[in-house]
């Protein structure tokens, strides 16, 4: 009678130890699930704020500009970049003005001035640039553009701005700064402190295929230099856009910021 109320009572004690052994298992492998779960929650987290922060980079800010790239002053409410680079680089700031008559400075630095040419049109033909007419001066002065919406957006940029484009912001009044990419590094910075120095209206690219070292162009009007001749150059560059920037037939107020 004995022997078997031991043996029940050593039968029920192997029965709540192999349960008691399976909880603990089933716990360790929940507490290991939690431990999984956390750590994929944390990558998930951390792999987000990465891409916002990415992303942040990129977007623009209040002010227009695009704020992955403060030095080229892209101003996002006068145009578009159409998928042009933005020139990142800091521009070398210019010493005073020597010669603040245009005619003077042209003359100084071996610079060519037509002025008053004739005006080729302003239509608009679409959003194909490769519609766009021929245009009759090398940089284009004037002549039909893309659609509204698509002229180039005021700013610094690192590769050729089709004409069909900039043709609309020169409508605008805009003027653009143009420089043979041959052009040594400091000779472009030197340019580009002149577009950092007065942004507002102001485009800037290099342009391989102009017969010039260095050209500004608004409407109908044309400075081309056949030569960079330094701080000559500079102030003909600057002479000529204070004198014609807001001059475009559709002229459009500046943006800022």
């Amino acid at each position: 009678m004995s022997s078997r109320k031991d043996e029940q009572q050593r039968r029920r004690a192997e029965r709540v130890a192999a349960e008691q052994q399976a909880d603990s298992a089933a716990r360790r492998r929940l507490m290991a699930g939690y431990l999984v779960a956390g750590a994929l929650g944390l990558a998930v987290v951390v792999g987000l704020a990465i891409v916002l922060l990415g992303a942040g980079s990129t977007s623009t800010d209040g002010s227009g500009e695009d704020a992955a790239c403060d030095q080229a002053k892209i101003q996002n409410l006068s145009g578009s970049t159409n998928d042009y680079k933005p020139d990142c680089r800091e521009g070398t700031a210019p010493a005073a003005i020597a010669t603040g008559d245009l005619e003077t400075a042209a003359t100084e630095a071996n610079c060519e001035l037509r002025l008053d040419l004739p005006d080729e049109g302003n239509s608009h033909f679409g959003s194909d640039p490769s519609k766009a007419p021929d245009y009759k001066t090398n940089p284009a002065t004037s002549g039909d553009h893309l659609d509204p919406g698509l002229q180039q957006a005021d700013g610094a940029y690192s590769e050729m701005v089709d004409p069909a484009y900039s043709m609309h912001s020169a409508e605008h009044g805009r003027i653009a700064i143009q420089y043979s990419p041959d052009l040594s590094e400091e000779d472009q910075l030197a340019i580009k402190g002149v577009f950092d120095e007065s942004p507002a209206g102001v485009i800037l690219f290099p342009n391989p295929e102009m017969p010039y070292e260095v050209a500004a162009v608004g409407w109908t009007q044309l400075e081309g230099c056949e030569t960079y001749e330094g701080a000559a150059t500079l102030d003909a560059l600057r002479d000529f856009r204070d004198i014609y920037r807001g001059q475009g037939p559709e002229d459009v107020p500046l943006t800022t910021g």
